[in-house]
Order: structure tokens, then sequence, then C-alpha cells
């Protein structure tokens, strides 16, 4: 294998076309989606109102993850991003196994997106087949990633901004309503409605961590914040800066709004038919109010859809600069200067969700979660030992960290790799889990046989490089 940096021609590289704002609210788009819109309600089943204490330390884990992924993604601003980061840090083998394992989770959870949208069109058109609507967002998607890539940067920017002002919305009102104390629509808003139907936790510990499968498909996708180092303007501080809002987000956008939802509505009569976002306005009887909240789950879920299809794009172009994909997907159109083959494939992906939606549309959703969910936790236990090996060069070539540095290192690392080997095995000894596990563990398998067979000798040294030279903050392009 040749010891070389991989170099792709100047006319070649992606654009910087994202600014702070883009980048921001991509990181927005990608911690607010399908999972908590819809996939809540599963949790909130599964744990009762303790499910608040599932999200706060799943978020935890996904701050430490963000932090160690905003401290390479500094350094080292390039496509592919934490792929990148496996080959360079643990070795060509990591780095095509991450990369491909992280397509697979954002392909599936595209496949849940998509099957949301689905449900929401329900709603208005419910003598419609939902592959209809499936059919239709993946065109309206895959489109605008076609398009260059500030079309992306601003669709993804007004998305994020419609679902973040009705999040706000409703956190403020409902909190009103709850002072209000009075009954609207049939029901009256009380923060006791989290702990007087059978107590805050009424199925115990086991079921806050058996919410756990769902609450981290909830948040899996939120790493593709990464993904946007190699075409932001300025990634030093736009990268650092939206990383650091994370916790915020979490305990905002997942933490208050189900406890205010909660609030309004006892977590027993969260039917799970559709949002419960949209279940809450329609429990209070405000006219309009609850085709409105459908309108917004409805955007979500396609701005989750609209940031997988670019991190999916994305990915395979920098799995094809290290020879670990085709090296057509490094072509660009000439003018967006987007990779075109990469985008084309999500298409394909599309229409494998339309044909499983045809044949399991009633379990769809939670079971392409699931597999998420095991794509997310392998993708962020790889992000976490590719930094830590990354500060380990450090150390030996006596680099002191500097910038957006882990805090608390290794400390943090060994938390957070410690509960997603957790995830994992939940997911393996569980009976909604195991056909998650084995899918995979299948695809782990098959990727194994893939490199051996087909990529070994054909790839080439990761674009981030393990040296004094790199180590020391030189985020220049090889």
């Amino acid at each position: 294998m040749s010891d070389s940096p991989t170099t792709v021609p100047e006319h070649e590289h992606l654009d910087r076309g994202l600014n702070p704002r883009h980048v921001q609210f991509i990181a927005l788009g990608t911690a607010i989606g399908t999972g908590l819109f819809y996939g809540s309600s599963e949790t909130i089943q599964a744990a009762g109102p303790a499910v608040l204490v599932a999200y706060a330390v799943a978020g935890f884990m996904v701050y430490i993850v963000m932090r160690a992924l905003g401290e390479m993604a500094v350094r080292h601003p390039v496509a592919g991003s934490f792929a990148q980061y496996a080959g360079s840090f643990l070795g060509p083998y990591a780095g095509f196994i991450v990369g491909w394992v992280f397509w697979l989770e954002l392909a599936v959870v595209a496949i849940a997106d998509m099957t949301a949208v689905a449900t929401y069109m329900g709603l208005w058109f419910p003598s419609v087949p939902g592959w209809v609507w499936m059919a239709a967002a993946i065109a309206l998607i895959g489109a605008l990633n076609l398009m260059a890539v500030r079309v992306f940067g601003e669709m993804e920017f007004w998305f994020s901004l419609i679902k973040v002002t009705a999040i706000i919305a409703l956190v403020v009102g409902g909190l009103a309503l709850i002072l209000w104390g009075r009954e609207v629509g049939g029901t009256t808003p009380d923060v006791a409605h989290l702990w007087s139907h059978d107590g805050f936790a009424p199925f115990g510990l086991w079921g806050i961590i058996m919410s756990f499968s769902v609450v981290v498909f909830s948040f899996g996708g939120i790493e593709t914040l990464g993904m946007t180092a190699g075409e932001a303007d300025d990634p030093e501080h736009s990268i650092a800066r939206a990383v650091n809002t994370v916790p915020f987000r979490i305990l905002l956008f997942y933490v208050a709004a189900l406890a205010v939802i909660m609030s309004i509505i006892p977590w027993d009569e969260v039917t799970g038919e559709s949002s419960p976002f949209v279940e809450v306005f329609a429990a209070l009887q405000v006219p309009a109010a609850q085709h409105v909240m459908n309108f917004v789950v409805l955007t979500a879920a396609l701005s989750a859809m609209n940031a997988i299809f670019y991190a999916c794009s994305r990915t395979m172009y920098g799995l094809a600069e290290q020879g670990h994909a085709p090296r057509s997907f490094l072509h660009l159109s000439p003018r967006a200067h987007i990779p075109i083959y990469p985008v084309l494939c999500m298409f394909g992906a599309g229409a494998v969700g339309l044909v499983l939606f045809l044949v399991i549309e009633d379990r769809l959703f939670f079971f392409v979660a699931a597999i998420a969910s095991f794509a997310t936790v392998f993708t962020w236990l790889m992000i976490l030992l590719a930094h830590w090996r990354m500060r380990a060069g450090m150390a030996r070539a006596g680099v002191a960290p500097t910038g957006f540095a882990m805090p608390f290192f290794p400390i943090l690392n060994v938390i957070a790799m410690a509960f997603m080997v957790g995830v994992i095995v939940l997911l393996a000894t569980t009976e909604s889990g195991r056909n998650a596990f084995f899918v995979g563990a299948g695809a782990l398998v098959l990727l194994t046989i893939a490199w051996f067979t087909l990529v070994r000798d054909e790839g080439r040294a990761p674009i981030v490089l393990e040296d004094a030279a790199h180590l020391s903050g030189d985020s220049s392009r090889v």
C-alpha cells in the first residue's frame, strides 16, 4: 500500500461554501430530527417520565463524542471527517469500516425519516399510499443535494429554523399553560403529571435502560457536524462554536420539550400513533394548531433527510479519496462542485426503503431505528478511539493540546466508550434489538470480507497523516 498522501486535482476539491450560520443550523438540524418528533413516543412508553434521565445521560455522552470529533475537525478540516481520522489514527482498515458503517447508519436513518414523512402526510391525505410521499421526499431532497453546497446550507438553515422556533414556542407556551393551571381542551396541564401516574419511573431502572436504543437513535447523525469541516469557511471557529452548543440544545430540545409534553398530557396517554408533539396540540383542541405542528414535524423529517444526503455523499467522497470507494465518487459536477455519484447512490438507498415499507410497513421505523442505533454507537466508539490515538500521537511528538482540546482527557473518553459498549450489549441481548444487532454485526463481517478481497491493496494513505507537522495544528490541505 502506498505511504504517500492521497492527492486530488485542485479543480476536484469541494468548495468551502458553508458559512458559520450554515454550520450552526446544520448542527441543529442533525440534533433535532425524527427521533425526537416521532421516536420519542416509543421511549416515553418504554420508560415513562424517567425517559428524561435517559435523554440527559445519552446527551452527555453525545457531548463527549462531539468534543472529541470537534478537536480532530478543528485540527484537520477534511472531507469525510471521522472516516479520514479513523484511517489516519487507527489504520486504513478502521477508516474503511467506519466510513461505510457511518454511511449505513445514515442510510437507514433516511429510511426512518421517509417513513415518518409518510405518516405525517397521512394526516392530511389518508387515502394516498405512504410510498407516494416517500418517493416525493427522495426526489425533493435528492434534487436539493445536487445543487451548490450553499443551496443545501440555506435550505437546512430554513428547515432547522422552523423546527427550532416551533420547539421553543412549545416550551414557552407549555410553561404558560402549566403556570395557568386551568383545563384546556379537556386536559389540565400540571408538572405533577411527571410523577402522579405510577411514579416518575413506572418501569424502574430497566425501563430507562430499555429506552436507550431509541434514545441513541434520536441523537444519531449529530456527528454530521464534523462533515462540514471540509466545506466550512472558518472551521476553527464555526465547528468549535457549534459543538459547544450541544449541551444547551439537548437540554432545551429534548429534556425541556418532552418534560413540557408529559406535563400537558400524562405519559400513559401518549399513543404513539403520531408524533407526541402533534398529539399535544390535538389534545388541547387549539384550532388548526394540530396541522401547524404536523407541518413542523414534516419539515423536521425533510431537514434530517437533507442533512443525511449531504453527509452520506461527503462520506463516500472521503472514502474514495482513500481508495475505499470507487474513484468515480471523486467526480464533481462542473458548476456546483457536488460529488454526483454519491448523491445518486442515496436515491438507491431510498428505493430500498420503499421496498421495505411495502413489506413491513407497521414496524419499519423502529426496526431501522434499532439498526441505526447499532451503527451510531459503533461510529461514536471509533471516533473516541481515533481521538485517543491522536492525543497519544501528540504526546509522543511532544505537542501540547491547544485550541479546542477535550477536557478531562482521557477520563471522559473511557466513560463514553463504556456507555457505547453497554448499548451494543443491550441490543444484542434484548428481543427488540437482537435482529438489528445481527444486521449490524453481519454488515461488519461483509465489510471485513470486502476490505481483504477488494480494497486492501487498492487503498491509499488517508488525507490526515499522523506526524508532528499535522499534530502541531497545520490544517492546510494536502
